[in-house]
């Protein structure tokens, strides 16, 4: 089974693993979450947490994937036979599968409002369409049900043309896209009027209001936005070459993920701001507000105000995919090596039972809010705990240096591996718990 794995090329599994973690989350919680928590105050913490905690959590899962060659329920049994911990990994495995579902409703309504702004755009006129358009897509209807349905076969269709032609590939051509996308996005943004007020709220710091809840938030967006503890890292780690250096490819990702949350901050909050309305919104604020702004730029521009929108909502759209067929791609490859399924058919399998549950949570939101919260703080919780004790632990610390150095060929990596494996045993654990505790409150 090793001997025949696909391999990411190695530019492919940078780009693919930074699409993991850049996902809807970088364009409307880390902005919000600035401005509630002191401004320039939280991004110092969250940048902080992100290099001390989150990278080596990535680092510890990926060190499992590529040193196993296996999906993420495989690679403990291998790493560890006969032992319980293939368990934890498939908890981490129904965590993905669970935010699959959830996601694909998320990113129906993307694929709605992309597809509104290209035949038409929304009418100046009644520029509170928008709400009502968003509320027809968060309730029972056919509409939605089409939206999430098209959404999750669009991705599996990537998925069943395999990890270098579809993933790779796919990467290769939307994250640079995504990209451009959005930096053109943030100068059109600031050159808004009333900017300057959406830049004071994201960069003005102010402890006061950094409170230990708001200290741990920097640390739960960190690592749920790395898609640590679900399975993905490892899972796209086991695709990884031998000769492809892990902490090189996880800082990289991590830049990626950094850089784009900060560059949606400055297209959001501009816009937010510039337009007089509430950041607290959370996700309706993209489905609601900023739709309201093109709006109002098509009253004076009906062309201008078409164009950004379908920049806005195909960038959504693109983070959408990017993180949504990493999570596809966990059970998806669980199935083939457990079961010896061929990759359309496990890719069918579960874009069936994803499309089931996925429509039980568009059309009842208490199952979406509860697939949401039990994903989020508990199977994402329990993987990354599992994976960071495992390699802090269980796995032989000659074994986890030989991943993290390349058999010792790695100067830099062989110099911070006594560092890293420090963090990984001693300090990774009690941090996750904190998150986990806090979540709770």
């Amino acid at each position: 089974m090793a001997a025949s794995r696909e391999h990411f090329g190695r530019l492919g599994v940078i780009l693919a693993l930074a699409g993991s973690a850049i996902g809807l989350g970088n364009i409307w919680r880390f902005p919000y979450m600035v401005g509630e928590y002191g401004g320039a105050a939280f991004i110092i913490v969250y940048l902080a947490f992100s290099f001390l905690i989150s990278l080596p959590a990535f680092v510890a899962e990926s060190i499992i994937g590529r040193r196993a060659r296996k999906s993420t329920y495989d690679a403990l049994e291998t790493l560890a036979p006969g032992t319980p911990w293939k368990w934890l990994g498939l908890v981490a495995v129904a965590g993905a599968f669970i935010i699959t579902s959830f996601y694909s409703v998320v990113g129906g309504w993307s694929l709605d409002f992309l597809a509104r702004s290209v035949v038409r755009g929304f009418d100046p006129v009644h520029p509170e369409e928008a709400a009502g358009i968003f509320g027809l897509m968060t309730a029972s209807g056919i509409e939605p049900l089409l939206a999430h349905a098209l959404f999750l076969g669009f991705n599996c269709m990537i998925i069943v043309l395999g990890v270098k032609k579809g993933i790779g590939r796919f990467s290769k051509i939307c994250m640079p896209l995504l990209f451009v996308l959005i930096v053109a996005m943030m100068f059109f943004s600031l050159s808004l009027p009333g900017a300057q007020a959406g830049l004071d709220y994201l960069l003005t710091p102010d402890f006061s209001r950094l409170t230990p809840r708001g200290i741990a938030c920097a640390l739960g967006q960190s690592f749920f936005s790395m898609s640590i503890g679900m399975g993905v890292v490892l899972t796209y780690s086991s695709y990884m070459k031998k000769s492809q250096n892990i902490l090189g490819t996880s800082v990289l990702t991590l830049v990626f993920d950094v850089m784009f949350a900060i560059i949606a901050g400055f297209v959001v909050m501009p816009a937010v701001f510039s337009a007089g309305l509430a950041p607290e919104a959370g996700p309706s604020l993209v489905f609601e507000g900023i739709p309201y702004i093109f709006a109002q730029m098509s009253a004076s521009s009906p062309l201008l105000g078409r164009t950004v929108a379908v920049a806005f909502f195909l960038t959504i759209l693109i983070a959408a995919v990017t993180s949504e067929i990493s999570m596809i791609e966990v059970s998806v490859s669980m199935l083939m090596e457990r079961l010896g399924w061929t990759r359309r058919r496990a890719t069918t399998a579960i874009f069936l039972a994803a499309l089931l549950l996925g429509c039980w949570c568009s059309l009842r939101s208490g199952v979406f809010a509860f697939c949401d919260y039990v994903s989020s703080n508990w199977f994402m919780m329990l993987g990354a705990l599992a994976f960071t004790v495992f390699v802090g632990w269980k796995m032989d610390r000659a074994d986890v240096r030989d991943e993290f150095t390349n058999g010792g060929k790695l100067k830099l990596a062989s110099a911070l591996f006594s560092a890293f494996h420090f963090i990984i045993k001693y300090l990774l654990p009690p941090a996750i718990l904190v998150i986990f505790l806090t979540n709770l409150l």
